[in-house]
């Protein structure tokens, strides 16, 4: 195929607008592009089908390349993971993206759809695909959130149920407390808690097929007693607890209702109760990607500490600790990402090879923005203003857990 000028501009601007990456840009005989960092080859070529995807990519790269390379129109040779990742280092030098992209984004943040019945949709398209379909790449506790490795060669197994103890020491929960957690996924961190901690849990999820699961294995564990799974929204949620714990839904909560969900926690927790929230962020304000939330997560937003402070600062909630585990998230994406190319065969046949792209994309697109740090993985623990379990130390985080013994470690207050 043979290249016209126009097309040799519109190859180039595309570089520029992505940094000027180390990859190669092929169209038809026409390769355009740059070597990597040290000098050497470029690390990735990047193939492009035909001339209306080429205009595609510079008029909406971000939207466009998602789409292309999900229905095979673009390839890209080389690893995936660190391609993307030199892209999105090149980027923070980038030209700014064009008009089109910059309206895309504000008519997405626009139309982002996050009150109670748009949330149930947004919801539905993530969580309810199928959870044979989850069973293929997650752990066998069905854990969908950021791991904690006590060392990088722990197995992921390992490593979400050491996550699950961090929370649960973090909030220094005792036997007989209330905990009631919004947004609880298949319900293991809720069954954990009440099986290990000796807490009774009420967990509020808007996913019908997850809370179907949650429920089943409840009674087969016989914790239905303990924990109550609750399918409502999480600003349905009433009655003084002791805890408040939310792993991964703040995503899917909207800056628009951060309000809403502050406004959750102060109503539970008080002034004497505490709390954990555990999230994906980022070090400064801006947009979740545009074509994760058109294809993958409608609704979706990555807020920087910021702007979750301003939820917490109007109830008077102390913040009592934050932590960073992006790499973590990083080495759980890592153990995601290869269970889910060992079972291609089997997705594609549940749902397609555009599907299939899709979610590599996805997968190893996230993968490369925690490496990279343009996605962080925040824990805060904060308390009422009057509340008086406030740890001494940070000691108890990391000693060996004999949770359903252990003793109470707070620092009680005398003035």
């Amino acid at each position: 195929m043979a290249v016209s000028s126009t097309e040799k501009w519109l190859m180039g601007k595309i570089l520029r607008m992505a940094g000027n990456p180390p990859f190669q840009l092929v169209l038809g005989r026409e390769a355009a592009g740059n070597a990597s960092r040290n000098g050497s080859r470029p690390k990735a070529k990047v193939v492009v089908a035909d001339r209306r995807t080429l205009a595609q990519l510079a008029l909406d790269p971000e939207i466009a390349f998602g789409d292309a390379y999900s229905d095979g129109r673009v390839q890209v040779e080389g690893d995936l993971v660190a391609f993307l990742e030199e892209v999105m280092e090149s980027m923070r030098h980038s030209e700014k993206a064009g008009w089109f992209s910059r309206l895309r984004s504000w008519w997405l943040d626009r139309v982002d759809d996050n009150s109670t019945r748009g949330s149930r949709k947004n919801i539905h398209r993530h969580y309810d695909l199928s959870n044979d379909f989850y069973r293929l790449w997650l752990d066998e506790r069905m854990v969908y959130t950021c791991a904690y490795f006590p060392t990088p060669s722990a197995s992921l197994e390992d490593a979400q149920v050491a996550k699950m103890d961090h929370v649960c020491r973090k909030l220094q929960l005792q036997p007989g407390e209330k905990v009631v957690e919004a947004g609880c996924g298949w319900g293991a961190l809720a069954l954990h808690m009440a099986k290990h901690y000796g807490v009774t849990v009420r967990a509020f999820n808007i996913s019908h097929e997850q809370i179907a699961y949650a429920r089943e294995k409840a009674k087969r564990e016989g914790l239905s007693g303990r924990v109550e799974y609750v399918e409502d929204d999480y600003r349905n949620i009433t009655g003084r607890q002791d805890v408040f714990v939310s792993v991964g839904m703040l995503e899917h909560v909207g800056l628009k209702h951060y309000e809403e969900f502050g406004r959750t926690i102060n109503r539970t927790v008080g002034d004497w109760g505490r709390g954990l929230v555990h999230f994906i962020g980022r070090n400064y304000p801006r947009p979740f990607s545009p074509w994760m939330r058109k294809r993958i997560f409608p609704g979706a937003y990555a807020p920087a500490l910021s702007q979750v402070m301003r939820m917490l600062e109007p109830w008077n909630l102390s913040v009592l600790d934050v932590e960073n585990l992006r790499m973590h998230y990083a080495k759980t994406l890592e153990h995601w990402l290869s269970r889910f190319e060992a079972s291609v065969d089997r997705v594609t046949q549940m749902f397609g090879p555009e599907f299939v792209r899709a979610w590599r994309l996805y997968l190893a697109g996230s993968l490369a923005s925690f490496r990279s740090g343009g996605l962080q993985l925040f824990q805060i623990v904060f308390s009422g203003a009057k509340c008086q379990q406030v740890a001494w130390t940070r000691a108890h985080l990391y000693q060996e857990a004999q949770p359903e013994i252990a003793e109470p470690k707070w620092m009680h207050a005398t003035s």
